[in-house]
């Protein structure tokens, strides 16, 4: 299957019925609550390796610590380390702050950026980390694929593809492009369920095909 050649009509179906169930079944989490571009910047990074559990506890602590961008800019770096406790991967922590010193040394106003390109430009922002902050901070039209994403977008439309593969890693991201909305609106929605499905139903361990709400378009659902 090549992206391009997704049916309109399925891609419709497909979208259609993900934001609905989103709507539905979403999961209150604080992240979720705000546009924020620090705020989301500070809950993806959490979020890398780490469960939703975790971060719950932290990322509101962190957030009261360090308030802006500029907070974490100034800081010690033992401070940051320090209100990183607990989640691990400390070059995560590291990143925010090289990030953080950089924005607010060479940008004026000290924003973090709109686009996925420029986003990408800043330390320890990956592919799917600037297309996060586009689309959930800005509502930018941006893809994004992390595990969960690409286990729904292959398993939907790609049985075949390995994405962990280099090959498999490309075609998983032009379907993520292809299914997504006209809007940046709805596209917000669209990679937020998207997400949550590969969390909460389509998951690593089982398939909870009864239960998902895009099964009618789904080559891996066994009817």
């Amino acid at each position: 299957m090549t992206p391009t050649l997704i049916n309109p009509k399925r891609r419709a179906t497909f979208g259609r019925r993900l934001r609905a169930w989103y709507r539905e079944n979403a999961r209150d989490l604080p992240w979720r609550r705000t546009r924020d571009p620090y705020h989301i910047l500070v809950s993806e990074l959490m979020l890398q390796q780490t469960q939703v559990s975790r971060v719950l506890t932290k990322y509101s602590e962190f957030l009261g610590r360090f308030p802006t961008l500029e907070a974490v800019a100034e800081s010690r770096p033992a401070r940051v380390r320090e209100a990183w406790s607990g989640l691990g991967y400390y070059a995560r922590a590291r990143n925010l702050q090289r990030l953080a010193r950089t924005i607010v040394r060479d940008r004026e106003p000290s924003a973090i950026p709109r686009e996925p390109d420029a986003l990408r430009k800043l330390p320890g922002i990956g592919a799917y980390t600037a297309g996060a902050i586009a689309s959930f901070a800005y509502e930018r039209r941006a893809p994004l694929v992390d595990t969960n994403v690409a286990r729904v977008l292959t398993r939907v439309f790609a049985p075949h593809v390995n994405p962990r593969t280099h090959k498999g890693h490309k075609v998983t991201w032009e379907i993520a492009r292809a299914v997504l909305p006209r809007t940046g609106a709805a596209t917000y929605v669209h990679n937020q369920a998207l997400m949550e499905l590969g969390a909460l139903v389509c998951t690593a361990r089982s398939r909870a095909c009864p239960s998902c709400p895009v099964r009618s378009v789904c080559d891996s659902y066994d009817r």
